[in-house]
């Protein structure tokens, strides 16, 4: 069979299962990233698996979303995750060295590598010719303890592009072209690959502004091929020496087919609330414009930045526009600065804020109420800037730095100028000493964790009851995300390492009221529409709700990661066999499953009965045998406690 990059990777790490799609599979993981938004729950989860040290080729901790020091908490939790990378050998990223994604691509990201993360956006690495998957904190403990990444095989989906964008139409437009088609569940149970004669112009720093929003469509992770434009990028960074090219076999079969005349494209924009509501600019042309903030995963190269400072050069920012620039990373400051493009944007009026993830998790920036802010970032679900109000719009830099300039939405190419021509320097920066690399064994193990009161502990996970009788303490309608399941920002995620004061903020942006009566009915339920917990990868927000009190979750369909993360934490994911069924059952329903794990263990039907309105509806589930014995178990840790007795 003639292979794609794809089923080429899955193959070179396949353990367990077959490579059939919907089967579950095993893989070998290589390499694994954490952020401190995730990270100090995977540091309590390798204490609690009781891991002497990580087995994985290459681990790394980043400091990299909650860098604004409020109070202790965060400086707290950076103590604490430097020590346990000392305890348990991982490599550490310092506040300021950059963003994950883009970070990890420049100093640790080698083609053919398997890459297991705790975000979301770990699939941006699919731009070097990884096999990058995004997983919540546990699975990613799992991997640094030695054991299989286990996924839902899915299908591959083959994105041939064809020509090259035209001038003011870049990489972002490319991804936004994808969520205008196909919408924020196009990628689900889905890899998208990228080939054909239109990646000759795209780099690899353009690669990753499209991996990274695959997570936007939903797929469980985005590959492109190691070519050329690979070995140029790790050249750059002095680390030719990791390429290996990995490339599609001519005539490559894929199980669904697309594809892109990037000549074809224009610049696009997605309209607050989703990244999947994507329209032309000039549609929205003319809307006034308050904020631009350039940088974060979504678009973090040299050229993304260096293309606004060409538009703005000579220029100066409108006077009611506020222009923020996140560099994503030290190197990239650094090679800013030294082509002039920091001065470029600060002279037109630019405010340069240090690297890292910043605004896009809400930690900073927050738009004023009810105004249009222009974002460069991944995601703009309600509320995620930090304002509660927000219109946050998606865009290309360019298009960012047209309204930077005009006060308004404009389309780029309506600007009296010709397109920005970038410079770029041939080598990157050297930064010295930016990492600290983890320490021999025997020094190591001498290491104590450094643990102030503000870090807690994961919570105790009771096994699930085998007659499940819970009120619905919730009902949410379709394509509920995780920072609407557990809010993010400034104000909770300096709690994310004390699961208890974590849980106030659980479902508090659809609905205040749910913390106290989760606490006041202990075991309940939630009720939930199409592609629930979509979004960030933050298992907090199935650990929060779990640690309430939430043992049974009835959807008409989950984002992979959430989904994942229920189960990791003893939670049963159901799905209505009838999806109006989900309209009969009310907030207060009470709903009962008898004999759940005989239930679950005679196929993929449950019976759910409601009690309160004595109706029953017929459920399904997705659980393999593996699966199934951990939701039983209460989760994972729990599991693994009861086998090593």
């Amino acid at each position: 069979m003639r292979d794609g990059v794809a089923r080429k990777l899955i193959a070179a790490h396949l353990v367990s299962g077959e490579a059939v799609p919907g089967a579950e599979i095993g893989l070998r993981v290589d390499q694994t990233l954490t952020q401190d938004a995730t990270g100090t729950m995977v540091m309590l989860e390798l204490e609690a698996l009781g891991l002497d040290r990580v087995r994985t080729d290459v681990s790394v901790q980043y400091v990299d979303h909650s860098l604004l020091q409020a109070d202790e908490r965060n400086m707290a939790d950076h103590l604490f995750l430097r020590s346990a990378c000392r305890r348990f050998g991982l490599w550490y990223s310092g506040a300021g060295n950059g963003v994950s994604h883009p970070t990890h691509m420049q100093r640790f990201g080698v083609p053919g590598a398997t890459l297991a993360g705790s975000d979301s956006h770990t699939c941006a690495a699919g731009s070097l010719g990884m096999l990058a998957v995004g997983t919540g904190g546990l699975e990613t403990a799992m991997a640094m303890a030695g054991e299989l990444l286990y996924v839902t095989m899915p299908e591959i989906w083959g994105v041939r592009l064809t020509g090259e964008t035209p001038p003011w139409v870049s990489a972002k437009d490319v991804i936004l072209e994808m969520l205008r088609r196909h919408g924020v569940r196009g990628g689900v149970g889905r890899i998208i690959e990228y080939h054909g004669p239109g990646l000759a112009s795209l780099t690899a720093m353009d690669r990753h502004v499209i991996a990274n929003m695959g997570a936007e469509l939903g797929a469980t992770t985005t590959v492109f091929p190691a070519d050329g434009r690979v070995r140029e990028f790790l050249r750059a960074q002095g680390r030719e020496g990791d390429f290996t090219e990995i490339v599609a076999d001519a005539g490559a079969a894929y199980d669904v087919a697309d594809e892109i005349d990037l000549a074809a494209l224009e610049p696009l924009i997605a309209r607050p609330g989703s990244p999947g509501d994507v329209v032309p600019v000039r549609e929205v042309a003319g809307e006034d414009v308050h904020q631009v903030v350039v940088g974060s995963s979504a678009n973090p190269g040299p050229r993304d930045f260096a293309a606004v400072a060409a538009i703005v050069r000579g220029r100066r920012v409108h006077a009611g526009v506020s222009l923020d620039v996140n560099p994503t990373s030290r190197q990239l400051l650094l090679d800013l600065t030294r082509t002039g493009a920091v001065a470029d944007l600060l002279r037109a009026g630019a405010r340069i804020h240090q690297a890292g993830c910043l605004g896009c998790i809400g930690m900073g920036q927050a738009p004023a109420v009810g105004r249009n802010s222009l974002r460069t970032f991944p995601r703009n679900f309600p509320g995620r800037s930090g304002t509660e109000d927000d219109r946050v719009w998606l865009c290309s830099p360019e298009t960012a730095a047209a309204a930077a300039l005009t006060g308004r939405i404009t389309d780029p190419r309506d600007l009296p100028m010709d397109p920005p021509r970038v410079r770029l320097p041939e080598v990157a920066a050297s930064v010295r000493d930016e990492f600290e690399a983890p320490l021999p064994p025997r020094r190591a193990r001498a290491v104590p964790l450094d643990k102030a009161p503000s870090i807690g502990a994961l919570p105790d996970l009771d096994p699930l009851p085998d007659d499940l009788e819970v009120p619905v303490v919730i009902t949410v309608g379709d394509d509920v995300s995780t920072d609407e399941i557990l809010q993010a920002g400034a104000r909770a995620l300096p709690f994310r390492s004390d699961i208890a004061r974590l849980a106030d903020f659980a479902f508090v942006r659809l609905d205040e009221g749910y913390p106290g009566r989760a606490r006041r009915a202990g075991a309940h339920a939630v009720v939930a529409g199409r592609n629930y917990g979509q979004g960030s990868s933050r298992e907090h927000a199935a650990i929060a709700p779990r640690h309430l009190g939430l043992r049974l979750v009835l959807a008409c369909g989950y984002a992979r990661i959430h989904w994942q993360n229920l189960v990791n934490f003893g939670i049963l994911p159901l799905e209505f066999a009838d999806e109006a069924d989900r309209g009969r059952i009310g907030q207060g329903d009470v709903l009962r499953i008898g004999g759940v794990r005989e239930a679950l263990r005679g196929g993929g039907d449950v019976e759910v009965r409601n009690v309160t309105k004595g109706e029953t509806y017929r459920a399904r589930h997705r659980l393999s045998a593996r699966q199934r014995e951990l939701v039983a178990a209460g989760g994972q840790i729990p599991l693994l406690r009861e086998r090593a007795r």
